[in-house]
């Protein structure tokens, strides 16, 4: 592992670290990222903030491992994501997702999509069962764990993706416009959920300045780079 960025998350252990990321599309005509460096310490809650467009959704789909880089690299919890990695086990064990979009399964009920995270740990479907519960228990939605996705608010929608991100207990967190179109007060109570964790790494895309506020630092992305301090 090649030596430190400086600066950011200095003082905390490590939980993840990107050198001179690029990302390109349309055989390198397109470049989403343009050479993006920091690190994050463990338990560091931050803000990715700038226009639409400026590559933020394309950082964490490398954060996540759900597309590859062009060039450059990321660590994830020590460990550098490439060949040989195998990838839906550090995605279970080590990351949460909540995307801009839920992306729960239709046909499946609030509590299927919940389980649906567990699947690659190989846990026995009572467990299963008993984590969702637990988990929907605690976002206050277990009344609603036999529902079809379709017949659910917004903001009950985006609660049930939030309870899907946290029930393997990750270690990171990465979160596209998690509140982007909910209404204030429950945008704040998914926050809630997000930060209660203090162990809990998390990184997220808004453009909500008062989702901002509530995090330890600020990272800024504009065309594809990063800007400010």
């Amino acid at each position: 592992m090649s030596e430190p960025v400086p600066g950011e998350g200095s003082l905390r252990e490590e939980a993840l670290r990107v050198e001179d990321l690029v990302r390109t599309y349309e055989g390198g005509r397109v470049r989403a990222l343009g050479g993006v460096s920091f690190r994050v310490g463990v338990g560091e809650k931050v803000a990715l903030v700038g226009p639409s467009g400026s590559g933020k959704s394309t950082l964490l789909h490398l954060l996540g491992a759900l597309e590859p880089a062009s060039a450059g690299a990321v660590w994830i919890a020590g460990v550098r994501l490439g060949p040989g990695v195998d990838l839906d086990r550090l995605r279970a064990r080590t990351l949460g997702f909540v995307f801009q979009r839920d992306n729960l399964l239709p046909a499946l009920t609030v509590a299927e999509n919940v389980e649906v995270a567990m699947r690659p740990l190989g846990l026995p479907r009572a467990e299963r069962r008993r984590r969702a519960r637990q988990v929907l228990e605690r976002i206050d939605i277990s009344a609603l764990a036999q529902a079809r996705p379709g017949r659910l608010s917004g903001g009950e929608r985006q609660r049930v993706a939030v309870a899907r991100a946290l029930v393997n207990k990750p270690r990171i967190l990465l979160a596209d416009e998690p509140t982007g179109n909910l209404d204030s007060v429950t945008g704040q109570r998914l926050v809630d959920l997000m930060l209660e964790r203090p162990e809990l790494t998390v990184i997220a895309a808004t453009h909500d300045p008062e989702v901002a506020a509530r995090m330890d630092r600020v990272l800024t992305l504009r065309d594809g780079r990063l800007v400010g301090p």
